[in-house]
């Protein structure tokens, strides 16, 4: 039988992470995702699988030592919140300019600046539209729960080593400090230097004098040759886009209005449905579960046969403005959100739908 395990969502990251053979964790702490290194460092893998815990001096240093272990070929990962992450963008850009694999876990707090130590999901602009300059983009996949968070991790280097990506698991401080039971999968040992030399040719690993050296950089001083390089990267993001959308749906199947929510607010937008099917109204729900590559044909396939759709999010209107491309005009489209840590119930939102919709 499966070990489960009553936690956080920020120490199932943490136990995951060892127990998924990661190589090493380089991060700083922050409100509410602190637990992610209490955990580590309370576990001391260094002694069981030998993985690297260490404090960096800053979210900038501790992105640009997950850039070094990456370019080795190492699964390394950091974690931090909203203004940390900030900090983490240039490096982020470094990393998928030089094409490598690496997972970072954003447990979003509200901004601007410091703003608040409350949850929020106002990082969706700054990590699926930007995070760093040039044309880029990080994998991003949003856990709705602590199991998720656990899961995730796996599923985060699997993805960041397929496409050498950053991955980017954009979670909020609910989820990070929620607690709920989390079924522990099998161990997976960390790999070996014949491993990843067989599996990362491209890593620098101290390769014999005989083979190929590896240069891992993400500059270029030649104009054709960067084009060229940033026309790559565009076939790459179409192959993400066409293989890896991922999303979960309920109730959708005889569904006239959608709500369409990720991480902690599809939680709660499951119980708005549950309220407006008590009262004879067929609502439905889709959650992003990749918030990039974005579920853009899903939700425009179901427009056509709904009355309306919402976005809720929690923030100013963010995803918002993905869903109204994805569209296109079939249905009308609402948002609802709220800011600064306060969270909406599912009343609430009930509220705010029937005046969307005139159904007061």
């Amino acid at each position: 039988m499966a070990e489960k395990i009553l936690m956080k969502g920020n120490e199932a990251i943490a136990i995951s992470a060892i127990r998924n053979g990661v190589d090493g964790y380089f991060g700083y702490p922050i409100t509410p995702q602190s637990e992610v290194m209490e955990t580590l460092m309370k576990e001391k893998p260094w002694e069981t699988t030998g993985m690297v815990v260490l404090q960096a001096e800053s979210e900038t240093s501790s992105i640009n030592m997950v850039y070094g272990g990456a370019g080795c070929g190492k699964k390394v990962m950091t974690s931090s919140s909203s203004p940390g992450v900030s900090l983490m963008c240039e490096g982020l850009s470094y990393i998928a300019g030089s094409e490598l694999p690496c997972v970072v876990v954003d447990v979003m707090r509200g901004g601007p600046g410091l703003g608040t130590i409350q949850p929020s999901q106002s990082d969706y602009n700054q990590i699926v539209k930007g995070s760093g300059h040039g044309d880029f983009h990080n994998i991003v996949i949003a856990p709705a729960s602590a199991q998720d968070m656990y899961d995730f991790l796996d599923w985060g280097f699997e993805l960041a080593f397929k496409y050498r990506n950053p991955v980017v698991i954009l979670s909020d401080g609910i989820i990070g400090q929620m607690m709920e039971k989390v079924e522990l999968r099998p161990v997976k040992p960390r790999r070996t230097r014949e491993e990843i030399i067989r599996d990362c040719p491209w890593a620098v690993t101290g390769k014999p004098a005989s083979r190929q050296r590896n240069i891992i950089t993400s500059l270029s001083l030649d104009a054709d040759v960067q084009e060229e390089f940033n026309r790559k990267l565009q076939r790459k993001y179409a192959a993400i886009e066409e293989n890896e959308v991922k999303y979960d749906v309920y109730m959708t199947g005889d569904a006239e209005y959608l709500f369409v929510a990720f991480g902690c607010s599809s939680r709660i937008c499951e119980a708005v449905v549950d309220i407006l099917r008590s009262e004879g109204i067929k609502a439905g729900l889709l959650r992003p579960i990749t918030l990039y590559p974005f579920p853009y044909k899903e939700i425009g396939g179901l427009a056509a046969g709904m009355k309306s759709i919402m976005s809720i999010e929690l923030n100013l209107g963010q995803m918002v403005d993905d869903v109204r491309l994805a569209v296109n005009g079939a249905c009308p489209v609402g948002f609802y959100g709220r800011q600064g840590g306060n969270i909406y119930t599912p009343e609430e939102i009930v509220e705010q739908f029937k005046k969307f919709n005139n159904l007061v």
